[in-house]
């Protein structure tokens, strides 16, 4: 019997989802286990909260005698991952029930100044699974599923290892950030890295205003109009390219093709590439935008016009005409205004506002070959925010 490439495609997606699927149980048993162990660290470290050295003498003891057993996952510095875990997402603290039925009460933690340190909302009616109950159900007090969603903590939905490496990002907006973009996009822990390491978060909020930086904590990126895709600089350093060497426009188109799979990833969400030196002919003449994509999620055309030198006005007439032309004969009624990108090294602000209408769906943004400073650009959003507090 034959069988259509579609039936076997769709089979092949439903057990690759499956495997995933059970991959990232086991992750999330693994992270529900840390977070418990590390609610049971702190609660021991109350009782001797007089002494200074106590925590720490806890952890020391409770390492020496889990690695014996368990191995090196139990580490005194895994050990205080999973308490550091804990103090970072206590509020996050899920409903469970247990395979027996019954429900769990943690005891209230008290801090330095005897307050406790769990928000008196609905977290200190929380109940937690015992750790014998390997398989924890997500459930409310009356065990109604779907009663109360609204009022229930946000989920974790990541590995130890991603979890592990957002504890070491201090500022609680940008961590958020990172945990809903790692979740929705699926990243990798290595992804996840190279996205930190590249500031993507400080690059968003630079073009955002202060509800949209305060939209990235709280919601992630949300794209729904061109300017929520645009990010400056964009940072192109897997492209290998030296900023130190001399190389051509075509050199950068031809690198960046080599690498699109990395490009779509720093171009954001949604990006879907269609054609490299695409031609169109008017008049006569025969045109080429350097790239062409469309965004799925905006449902329009996106073309990058590449330049290496400084961006000059004549540029921007011509990402102008070839988005013109796009908008007049090709995309449909159905799709929305085509957006056009003038990638240049070194842009000018000035020139930008002064040629382009305040309406204009085209942009020019740098790309750097390198990962620029994080704290450059954390200096650049805390001058840009005093302006705007001035304002």
């Amino acid at each position: 019997m034959k069988l259509t490439k579609t039936f076997i495609e769709d089979i092949r997606e439903l057990i690759c989802s499956a495997r995933t699927t059970v991959a990232r149980g086991v992750d999330l048993v693994q992270v529900h286990t840390n977070f418990e162990i590390g609610r049971r660290i702190v609660e021991q470290e109350q009782l001797g909260k007089g002494r200074a050295m106590y925590g720490e003498e806890i952890i020391k003891a409770l390492a020496s005698r889990l690695t014996g057993e368990f191995g090196r996952g139990f580490s005194a510095s895994n050990l205080a991952y999973m308490r550091s875990f804990y103090l970072f997402y206590q509020d996050r603290a899920p409903i469970f029930q247990s395979v027996t039925g019954k429900l769990r009460s943690p005891k209230k933690l008290q801090s330095a100044t005897g307050k406790s340190t769990i928000p008196q909302t609905a977290a200190t009616a929380e109940k937690r699974q015992s750790l014998t109950d390997p398989f924890p159900i997500p459930q409310t007090l009356t065990g109604q599923l779907t009663s109360s969603v609204q009022t229930q903590p946000r989920p974790f939905t990541l590995s130890w290892t991603h979890y592990v490496f957002l504890l070491g990002i201090k500022n609680t907006d940008e961590r958020n950030f990172y945990e809903i973009e790692s979740t929705r996009q699926n990243w990798t822990i290595r992804e996840l890295k190279r996205q930190f390491d590249s500031s993507l978060y400080e690059r968003l909020a630079l073009s955002r205003d202060k509800d949209g930086i305060r939209q990235l904590a709280r919601k992630g990126q949300i794209v729904t109009q061109p300017k929520d895709l645009l990010k400056e600089p964009l940072v192109l350093e897997f492209l290998g390219l030296s900023e130190q060497t001399r190389y051509s426009e075509t050199d950068l188109e031809t690198a960046i093709i080599n690498r699109i799979e990395h490009f779509l990833l720093e171009l954001g969400k949604g990006f879907l590439f269609e054609a490299r030196q695409k031609r169109f002919t008017y008049d006569g003449d025969h045109f080429f935008v350097d790239l062409v994509f469309y965004n799925r999620l905006l449902r329009c055309y996106v073309l990058i016009d590449l330049k290496i030198g400084k961006l000059s006005h004549q540029d921007l007439g011509q990402i102008q005409m070839y988005v013109n032309y796009f908008d007049r004969h090709v995309r449909t009624e159905a799709e929305n205004a085509t957006v056009g990108i003038v990638l240049c090294k070194k842009k000018n602000e000035t020139l930008v506002e002064i040629t382009l209408p305040e309406d204009a769906n085209i942009h020019a943004k740098e790309y750097r070959l390198y990962l620029p400073s994080k704290e450059e650009l954390r200096q650049k959003l805390e001058e840009w925010a005093g302006e705007a507090e001035n304002e």
